[in-house]
């Protein structure tokens, strides 16, 4: 963990197998000593029985090789979605990651108000839901897995989920719908060993998005445009 200040002081804190209590107050205490003055929020969110950072003694563990390689797929995950977003005149999300669930998302908003959502998402504070979904969305991502589905996957869900979507066809041939879930998924393996992962990814993308947008009759033509280059200013 690299920590820089404008004014050229620098901290480095190795990740090795600690305690999360260790290293969180190692992290404290090198901002303390470059005039850093932070409040974090120490509760992990989106878990049902978080411990917080100063108490946790029980998570400890350190690899860095799957460290090394889950990066290697946010990175290609990343270009994939940053060029998927291209397509879009509407508003877009940039590609983010979520620090509670650990997954890389993109998202479009069609533009409409959505119902209120009900919250109760674990140690999630109500509001944050409810201002994450203000509006229609239909939200695609990367995740490292766990709970109902136990290994490495893409995703695409709709909120709110209009009727129909479900059951709409998708690609690739991978690709299903997870009821546990609520959302369509791809195993990243599916990804992985495809002759052309890129373009089986965005298949994935470009096709559940289409499920969510004709289900709830979003204005397509209004909204979307030819695939571009990311960061680059679109031609007029």
């Amino acid at each position: 963990m690299r920590i820089s200040t404008s004014d050229g002081e620098l901290r480095h804190l190795p990740l090795t197998a600690q305690p999360v209590a260790a290293f969180y107050a190692a992290a404290m205490a090198a901002l303390g000593e470059l005039g850093i003055d932070v409040k974090i929020d120490d509760k992990p969110n989106e878990l049902p029985d978080p411990i917080r950072f100063p108490d946790d003694q029980v998570h400890a563990c350190y690899d860095p090789g799957a460290a090394h390689r889950f990066w290697q797929v946010l990175r290609q995950a990343d270009r994939v979605f940053a060029k998927f977003r291209t397509g879009f005149l509407g508003k877009s999300s940039p590609v983010h990651f979520f620090w509670g669930s650990f997954d890389l998302a993109v998202t479009r908003f069609s533009g409409r108000p959505a119902p209120r959502h009900p919250g109760g998402v674990p140690n999630l504070p109500d509001a944050v839901a409810q201002e994450a979904y203000s509006h229609e969305v239909s939200s695609a991502g990367f995740w490292p897995g766990g709970g109902a589905i136990d290994y490495p996957a893409f995703y695409s869900y709709a909120y709110p989920a209009p009727e129909g979507f479900a059951t709409t066809p998708v690609r690739p041939e991978a690709a299903f719908f997870s009821e546990a879930l609520g959302e369509f998924i791809l195993p990243y393996d599916a990804v992985r060993t495809a002759a052309d992962p890129d373009s089986a990814l965005l298949d994935f993308l470009q096709s559940t998005y289409e499920a969510a947008a004709n289900a709830g009759k979003w204005d397509r033509a209004a909204l979307e445009c030819s695939l571009g280059q990311p960061r680059l200013p679109r031609r007029l």
